[in-house]
């Protein structure tokens, strides 16, 4: 057997997600991937969902190796009748749901002004109709059966704004706003809803559609006061966090992870201060 690679769950006890069973859409790739490795690392049975079935390929290998219980299918997350169908699969075939990860993303830089009504409506599709039929279905079976969680990944400028990405922010804005929502909803009946909101992180996809040059990750590296962007693993180590029994008296927040991004610029440095000291 070849060496194996760390996952995000390796802090965790190894049987944290035993006998629960696990959605992740978008669960191949970047940020989805390293969730769905950590989930099954604790044990958990994880169901991945792309559109792309050849994004399978690397979690599926990985998962025969190391004895993890890992499936694969495809979805549109934008076919509400798909959806509704897919969670009655999986809750059939498994006779239960506990945890939902709604992972699946669409996002490009463009200036508002050159936005076609094709590109919005392709990234809010992704994103918040996603959101929102995923949530609303296989929340369902967790409503029945009385236990689950949902975790939804949004991004700080929800709140905070970001030129270039209209589509996107308003996208996360309303994942966000359902999140709290589905969160005050549903807790009295066992389900517990959470969102991250993760900086900068190190992914293909990321680094093409956020980063493409070298001078614009400098750039944005640069107003990162930590000085540097996350691995995806790290950012999926806080959302196992989220998703364990470690956070149990905990919904409807937003954990932010990014690097200090977000707080405000300062106002001086001890460079333009020069010597001068502070008194008692």
């Amino acid at each position: 057997m070849t060496s194996v690679r760390a996952t995000a769950g390796d802090w965790l006890p190894e049987g944290e997600f035993r006998d629960q069973v696990a959605v992740v859409t978008g669960g191949g790739t970047g940020l989805g991937l390293e969730i769905s490795r950590g989930l099954a690392r604790c044990g958990a049975t994880v169901v991945v969902l792309s559109r792309n079935a050849a994004h399978h390929t690397e979690l599926l290998a990985e998962a025969t190796q190391r004895g993890w219980k890992v499936e694969a299918r495809a979805l549109d997350v934008r076919e509400p009748a798909n959806v509704a169908r897919m969670a009655s699969e999986i809750a059939e075939a498994h006779g239960r749901i506990d945890v939902l990860v709604n992972n699946a993303a669409g996002n490009f830089v463009c200036p508002t002004e050159r936005l076609s009504a094709n590109a919005w409506r392709a990234v809010l599709g992704i994103v918040l109709d996603g959101t929102f039929f995923c949530s609303r279905d296989f929340g369902r079976h967790m409503l029945k059966q009385g236990r689950g969680q949902i975790l939804n990944v949004v991004a700080t400028y929800a709140w905070t704004g970001m030129p270039g990405v209209a589509h996107s922010a308003a996208a996360k804005a309303g994942v966000l706003a359902l999140s709290r929502t589905l969160a005050s909803e549903w807790a009295a009946r066992g389900v517990r809803v959470h969102a991250i909101a993760p900086g900068p992180f190190e992914s293909a996809g990321s680094a093409a559609n956020l980063w493409p040059t070298e001078e614009a990750r400098t750039a944005m590296q640069a107003k990162i006061p930590l000085g540097r962007f996350a691995p995806a693993e790290e950012i999926a180590r806080h959302c196992l966090y989220q998703l364990s029994s470690l956070s149990s008296w905990v919904t409807g927040e937003c954990l932010v992870v990014d690097g200090g991004m977000t707080l405000p610029p300062p106002m001086w440095t001890p460079a333009e201060r020069g010597g001068r000291g502070g008194g008692a």
